[in-house]
């Protein structure tokens, strides 16, 4: 998707308010969607030039459920509840309609971004050094020997799917 910058919002904004061409006409000049004209018009009749600039904010479950409402309430579009709250996605208040819809209100709580933190690492069941192997009960031997057997099958999965996907590159290099 391409970016434009303030002052080209703003350029093309004034150019409609001063009432000598309609939003499809200055969209085919500017070759942009009209859609996004209309949006950037609304932007600035609701807030000013603030309706204008980039904007990159995390919203509560509140503020996402008091836009929702809003729009049930005097069934907006998207793109006037947008404009009215001043939010740059229009499809981003769908996407907080499907999510209510399919979990409620929990549903809409913000979430952190990124990979999911990795598991820690357990420790082998080992005993002090101080006892010798042959003083250690069964039960503990079968235990390590369990945890060993574990380990031993996880690391040869991950090598299997390492080399998994190692050979499926190599078949795209060769594709290409």
């Amino acid at each position: 998707m391409t970016k434009y910058n303030e002052a080209f919002k703003r350029q093309l904004v004034q150019e409609y308010l001063a009432g000598q061409v309609g939003t499809r006409a200055l969209s085919e000049r500017h070759q942009i969607s009209h859609s996004t004209l209309r949006r950037w018009i609304a932007g600035w009749q609701h807030h000013g030039q603030a309706g204008l600039r980039k904007k990159h904010e995390t919203y509560s479950a509140e503020f996402k459920l008091k836009v929702l409402q809003r729009m049930w309430r005097d069934e907006l579009s998207f793109q006037r509840v947008s404009a009215l709250f001043d939010l740059r996605e229009a499809n981003g208040i769908a996407r907080w309609e499907r999510q209510y819809h399919e979990g409620g209100f929990e549903a809409l709580q913000p979430r952190r971004k990124g990979r999911a933190p990795t598991m820690s690492q357990a420790k082998p069941p080992t005993l002090p050094p101080s006892v010798p192997v042959q003083d250690r009960s069964r039960e503990d031997l079968l235990k390590e020997n369990e945890y060993l057997r574990a380990e031993v099958a996880y690391l040869k999965k991950v090598r299997a799917l390492r080399q998994a996907k190692e050979q499926s590159a190599q078949k795209r290099k060769r594709k290409s």
